[in-house]
């Protein structure tokens, strides 16, 4: 018999990035909040590579931080190494990537979700979720304890029927060995849900003391740090450094002659792997021509000599780990202190949810993070924080939050899954945004933070410096459009300088600084001006000017897509009964339910004439409704 634990007005099942987001920003709205984890030594723990951020996802740390999550906030409280990614490109595709001190990350978030007001934290195992009306109403753990709520959050990560693949070694297991979650991945079942199967893997993690760190290459961190999060006012400046090393043929040898006894290549994995980010057994067998690949070593943290050996991602045997790893310059003698493993899990197949991360079969039960079919921390931290949101506007009355994808790439994320699906695990990548010109790591706070303030995420303290930027950066760009720099023998030699073609007549400031070569320094100096603005706001001056134009087509862009967005699509329209559109069609957007015209045109298998007939007919008003069941 089970017995009333509690009521609350939102529940977390899980207490990974994705939990810890979703409970956060819940409790933070004024939602009565439970967060049940498997362990709660386990909170916020990374079971891969020790590092946030990077191409796409450092920019999604960013938009957290913009809404008012908390992964940015805590990587730069613990971070052994900050780096800038990508300086040499445009602003689109720069992004940052910390290395995290792991137990010092973990600490951190256990010590700021221990003391937020309205949440709970607490140990336990959910076998199953209460229904009741078809309607998720709360969880049931394995020790009977029955918790109540109006939202609940499934945040599962990789535990649900989680299996540890090493060789022929095979075992129930979640990261780091600890116990899986199998009772709630049948109920889920039971409940008419679809699941999938993927995989995930770690390399091996070698001892310090034992690495020849002369045969590598060292990768030191930024001299002069940024941050992810807009409230930081700090920067660590004792900075540990990285070093980059390479297989060779020696180490394709060891892997080739053994990959049969990789669970990768014998037949005992059954889920799908990440296809960027191979195990290195994938990676010698697809890209059978490249005579090596890059290793990093990455330190986990400042008070241990474990190090992450990026890219040797592996489910060899533990003896064939030692082979390959003694064949990599400066790792001859490296001890292994953890072996690599491959981990298969259950997934969520996403297309079961709406944009808001609520599931269609079950209302009140929302979804977030790896069990939705993503990899990486941040892209988990993303989903978290927007289930976290909707699932306490719903208890509270606030309307629901939806990101576009012109407006974040926690947005396109999850128009991606939602929309399209995945059939291997989702990474964010620069190249999935269309509009990424718009979405880029220096303007998360001018296209988030009013949301999140809206929400009761951001302080009133952080708001009113938010707004005293945005007014900073207008009154800069008009001071600029006003001022005249003549080509003078000071400001000649400026432009010598800065390596860009004399001045032939008097231009404005404003137009100097859309020259490529001259930054917002050099026409500082040039106008000789005394002001005392942030690095952000220069930043942002120089920017918005340079790119002008880009800027301007992309919003032209994202207008016309606007509109598309704006027509929506009746929730019981009866896509069988349209004339003209395809068969194949029509069960994708029976599967899907779209919102939107413009969300039904980014379906697989429906294609421009498909959604041009979907059109007329709503135009037409006549729209046929399927019948209540």
């Amino acid at each position: 018999m089970t017995y009333n634990a509690g009521n609350y007005d939102v529940i977390v099942v899980g207490a990974g990035h994705a939990g810890v987001e979703a409970a956060y920003a819940s409790a933070r709205m004024g939602a009565k909040t439970l967060m049940l984890t498997l362990n709660l030594d386990m909170i916020a723990f990374m079971p891969c590579n020790p590092s946030i951020g990077g191409p796409a996802k450092g920019i999604v740390v960013r938009e957290i931080d913009a809404l008012g999550g908390i992964m940015g906030k805590i990587i730069d409280k613990s971070y052994i190494q900050m780096r800038m990614l990508n300086t040499g490109k445009g602003p689109a595709v720069q992004a940052l990537r910390a290395q995290a001190d792991k137990p010092v990350y973990m600490q951190e978030v256990k010590n700021l979700v221990e003391n937020e007001q309205n949440l709970t934290v607490r140990q336990g195992m959910v076998n199953s979720l209460i229904v009741e009306d078809g309607i998720c109403k709360g969880v049931i753990t394995e020790t009977k304890a029955a918790y109540y709520a109006k939202s609940v959050i499934v945040t599962t990560g990789t535990f649900m029927r989680g299996k540890v693949l090493m060789g022929d070694l095979e075992y129930e297991s979640g990261p780091n060995n600890q116990r899986v979650s199998i009772k709630l991945s049948e109920n889920l079942e039971e409940l008419g849900f679809e699941l999938t199967r993927f995989k995930t893997g770690t390399p091996p993690r070698v001892n310090s003391h034992t690495i020849d760190y002369s045969k590598t290459e060292i990768q030191p961190g930024d001299d002069n740090p940024k941050s992810f999060s807009y409230e930081t006012t700090k920067v660590i400046e004792d900075q540990i450094p990285c070093w980059l090393t390479y297989t060779n043929e020696f180490t394709h040898e060891v892997i080739n002659e053994n990959l049969t006894l990789s669970a990768m290549y014998s037949g005992m994995k059954r889920g799908t792997g990440p296809r960027y980010c191979p195990s290195i057994e994938d990676k010698i067998v697809r890209f059978n021509d490249k005579p090596r690949h890059q290793i990093f070593l990455e330190p986990e943290g400042r008070n241990t000599e474990e190090v992450y050996v990026q890219g040797l991602s592996t489910s060899l045997p533990e003896s064939i780990q030692h082979e390959m790893v003694k064949s990599i310059p400066g790792l001859e003698n490296a001890e292994i202190m953890r072996a690599g493993y491959a981990i298969e899990y259950d997934a969520v197949v996403p297309t079961q949810l709406w944009p808001t991360l609520e599931t269609k079969r079950l209302p009140g039960l929302f979804t977030a993070g790896q069990i939705n079919g993503t990899s990486g921390y941040e892209e988990a931290a993303g989903q978290g924080l927007m289930a976290g949101m909707n699932a306490a506007a719903k208890v509270t009355g606030k309307d629901p939050i939806i990101l576009d994808r012109s407006q974040a790439y926690i947005g396109v994320m999850i128009d991606d899954l939602v929309t399209k699906g995945t059939n291997e695990p989702y990474r964010l990548l620069t190249s999935r945004a269309e509009y990424r010109l718009l979405l880029r790591h220096d303007n998360a706070d001018l296209r988030l933070t009013d949301i999140g303030y809206d929400y009761g995420l951001i302080s009133e303290e952080r708001y009113a410096a938010f707004t005293a930027k945005k007014e900073q950066v207008e009154a800069e760009k008009k001071r600029l459009n006003n001022i005249v720099v003549k080509p003078t023998e000071e400001v000649q030699s400026v432009m010598k300088s800065a390596g860009a073609a004399p001045m032939k007549e008097a231009v404005k400031a404003y137009d100097l600084l859309k020259r490529p070569e001259l930054t917002y320094e050099y026409v500082d100096q040039m106008i000789e001006s005394d002001n005392d603005l942030s690095d952000d706001v220069k930043e942002q001056v120089a920017i918005q000017i340079k790119y002008e134009g880009y800027i301007k087509k992309a919003k032209e862009q994202v207008a016309r897509m606007l509109k598309m967005e704006d027509k929506k699509i009746p929730a019981d329209i009866d896509y069988s009964v349209i004339n003209g559109i395809a068969t194949e069609a029509v069960e994708k957007l029976k599967k899907v339910r779209p919102l939107s015209v413009g969300q039904a045109s980014r379906i697989s298998g429906v294609n421009p004439a498909d959604i041009s007939i979907l059109l007329v007919y709503i135009e037409q008003g006549n729209i046929a409704r399927v019948a209540n069941e």
